[in-house]
């Protein structure tokens, strides 16, 4: 059944979202030598949606997998982080549509910075101080919620 999301789902005013059962991305921290965190980002390829921007790895959840499921499954997709290497703290729902789509952001750690491959989705998958992922230019949607998402998972450490 793997594969089964992949599909836009329309809204009544005719805008489209990726992902028929909702779509979801990892915002996956690693420590910086500074003490700080590193945030993994993917620099999407020019042909994707918002091609160019950045944002995290992330996209259209199957019918069988919950959203940390497909958030960790995208990151071996789009960064070949492996499933193992990966603690998810928690999620958080940071996009709805009048369709009923839903686009959940999962925060997850990993011990060390990993080495990264991108696939053909990215032109870059890059590990970027916390404090210059706003310099970027982002996904928009991604954009409008960074800063809760930033103050939000300190409250999770």
């Amino acid at each position: 059944m793997r594969g089964d999301g992949n599909g836009f789902v329309e809204n009544p005013d005719g805008t489209k979202h990726w992902g028929l059962h909702g779509a979801a991305g990892l915002l996956l921290r690693a420590p910086a030598p500074d003490g700080t965190a590193l945030i993994l980002l993917q620099h999407r390829a020019l042909w994707t949606h918002d091609g160019g921007t950045w944002s995290l790895p992330g996209g259209a959840r199957d019918s069988h997998e919950t959203a940390a499921e497909a958030a960790v499954r995208e990151a071996l997709e789009e960064a070949g982080i492996a499933a193992e290497a990966i603690r998810v703290r928690g999620e958080q729902v940071t996009a709805v549509a009048p369709s009923g789509w839903t686009y959940t952001t999962v925060v997850a750690d990993v011990v060390e910075a990993l080495p990264v491959t991108p696939n053909n989705e990215s032109v870059e998958i890059a590990w970027i101080p916390e404090g210059e992922v706003e310099l970027r230019p982002l996904h928009p949607a991604f954009a409008l919620v960074w800063p809760e998402l930033r103050i939000g998972y300190r409250d999770e450490a």
